[in-house]
């Protein structure tokens, strides 16, 4: 596992493709918190990270993807797949390690928004003057959502070779996950079973964690996400093999 780990970081950390992808992210989400009026937190008079917490989120549904989408495709595609998989080492372990890298990079896309933290304590009045326990609870939470959508990533890539496909259907299940539930909850014939239907998206369990409490029940929640989807993986990897 350490090997696929470190290859697949390798690949990353010398591919310009995963530098545009943080550039970009950095870039839009910088733009969105300071730039644009509407989003800006220049302008609503308080020191405050919502704005970043917010829309984080559905960034992350589009650059995961860009991140995750060659991790088996590219594999497959130049015929290295078959031959990965007759190594001596586990498929889980192939899984594992493609998997940690990709919250590697997740995490260190992230790192650099600490700036924003610093930058808004001291533009406080009076300087310090930021929710820090909730900021801590949100940056928690924005990592486990990462580590979900890489997840999810890494089992789109394994159904096809087409890294355009793998990006479409992961971009779909990160987006349905997040806000789908939700948005079904909503619905007027639903109203008994709306907080049920609520609880089983991404998206109150991430509102949960942001507010600064962190529930184990929530910490389930997103270590089982995560496990389904990468057993799902092992299964299409293992049918290979069949």
């Amino acid at each position: 596992m350490i090997q696929i780990l470190l290859k697949e970081i390798n690949v990353f950390l010398n591919s310009l493709i995963a530098y545009i992808i943080i550039a970009v992210f950095l870039t839009g989400i910088g733009l969105l918190m300071w730039v644009f009026p509407e989003t800006s937190m220049l302008n609503y008079g308080f020191a405050d990270m919502s704005s970043f917490f917010s829309l984080s989120p559905y960034i992350f549904m589009f650059l995961i993807p860009a991140i995750t989408m060659r991790m088996f495709s590219e594999e497959k595609r130049g015929g290295t797949m078959e031959l990965l998989l007759t190594r001596p080492i586990r498929d889980i372990d192939i899984i594992m390690g493609k998997y940690l890298a990709g919250v590697f990079l997740v995490a260190f896309s992230i790192l650099p928004t600490l700036l924003y933290y610093f930058t808004i304590r001291y533009l406080g009045n009076p300087v310090g003057n930021i929710d820090t326990a909730s900021v801590i609870g949100s940056y928690f939470g924005l990592f486990l959502l990462g580590a979900v959508f890489t997840s999810i990533g890494i089992f789109s890539s394994s159904f096809t070779e087409n890294q355009v496909i793998a990006f479409i259907i992961a971009v779909f299940l990160c987006f349905f996950l997040y806000f789908g539930f939700n948005a079904i909850s909503s619905v007027g014939t639903l109203s008994g079973v709306s907080d049920f239907i609520d609880q089983i998206g991404i998206l109150y369990h991430y509102n949960s964690m942001s507010k600064g409490l962190i529930d184990t029940r929530d910490l389930m929640y997103f270590v089982s996400i995560i496990s389904t989807m990468l057993l799902l993986t092992n299964l299409i990897l293992r049918s290979r093999k069949w």
